[in-house]
């Protein structure tokens, strides 16, 4: 066999235009078609209030209408925030154990539960899915159900919130209960993709790959995920989270919080907490390492409850223990921590 004969320039001069125009008509596809690509409504979609249920209620605060329940009485109020996909419903078990002695609130954070689901353009001042503006309307939501002081009980990056509220608001802020707080990690989206995320074709492409991701049976495998033990998940609870999901946009909320800003680090602001804090892990944490909230107790020179062969959820898997700890702690900030 004849060997190849190298292309000549005459051949080059031809091909390197083709492969030039193909390249920009390639290009020009990935920039066009998701543009003008079909993007269906969410199928059946309701209003949040069509979900509201006998507890449910809504408050204004900082141009987001907010879901919350309420129940009890007596300040230092308990305030729940609850971690990435998840509501008030996270906390059923919790919050009628707890409302026996205190004044209990749990409320849905931006894209998430009933809360409001303000889209690009539709919200006046910070983006109230940010990190920062979440825990100055933490505070702002404290002020309109005329609570003065509280104590905030925060689940992952529910958590991180609750770090950035105590940091910013340390008068109003009496104690914290950080449970698998997602801190060290970042958590959120890193920064140097956040401007290629918030693209108009990946505003557009973005919410289809969460619905296609969250909405069916893989939604539910990653609650079960968050389990030390995946069979103790009833379907009742994979209903209890999935129910938000026939909001109207909550996929494209939920886009909105992927990229929105986070000018406001948790692990820089947790050398600025000034109140006793509480920090709740389990051995077999699988989304926050368990190690990592050892290390944040650490930091705080918070004391630690280690929840053994228990996953990212010990207010879900252990209930009981849970609230137990949870009233240790709230006796302590009253008559004082042992030495």
């Amino acid at each position: 066999m004849e060997p190849l004969e190298p292309p000549t320039p005459a051949r080059r001069r031809r091909v390197l235009p083709v492969l030039g125009w193909a390249f920009i008509v390639l290009l020009a596809l990935l920039l066009v078609v998701p543009l003008v690509w079909p993007v269906p409504d969410v199928p059946d979609a309701v209003e949040a209030a069509d979900l509201a249920g006998p507890d449910s209620r809504f408050v204004e605060v900082g141009g987001v209408t907010y879901h919350y329940v309420r129940f009890g009485e007596g300040e230092p109020a308990v305030i729940f925030l609850h971690g990435f996909g998840a509501s008030t419903f996270s906390w059923r078990d919790i919050l009628p154990d707890i409302a026996e002695r205190r004044q209990v609130v749990a409320f849905d954070r931006p894209a998430f539960g009933l809360t409001d689901r303000p889209l690009r353009g539709e919200w006046e001042g910070p983006n109230p899915y940010g990190l920062t503006a979440q825990a100055d309307n933490t505070v702002a939501l404290m002020d309109e159900l005329r609570i003065g002081q509280a104590v905030l009980v925060g689940h992952s990056a529910g958590g991180a919130v609750a770090v950035l509220a105590a940091a910013r608001h340390p008068d109003r802020i009496s104690g914290l209960v950080l449970e698998a707080p997602a801190i060290l990690a970042g958590g959120g989206t890193p920064s140097w993709i956040r401007p290629l995320l918030a693209t108009p074709q990946a505003r557009r492409i973005g919410p289809l790959l969460v619905r296609r991701i969250l909405s069916g049976e893989t939604g539910g495998d990653l609650v079960r995920a968050a389990w030390a033990d995946p069979s103790a998940v009833t379907d009742a609870v994979i209903a209890g989270y999935r129910a938000p999901l026939a909001i109207r946009d909550w996929d494209k909320a939920l886009w909105e919080l992927t990229i929105a800003p986070r000018p406001d680090a948790p692990a820089d602001a947790l050398g600025l907490i000034e109140c006793p804090v509480l920090v709740v892990a389990g051995t077999e944490d699988g989304a926050v390492p368990y190690e990592d909230s050892v290390r944040v107790a650490e930091i705080l020179g918070a004391r630690l409850a280690t929840f053994e062969e228990t996953g990212h959820l010990p207010h879900e898997e252990r209930p009981e223990r849970f609230s137990t700890e949870l009233y240790r702690f709230l006796d302590e900030l009253e008559t004082g921590f042992p030495s």
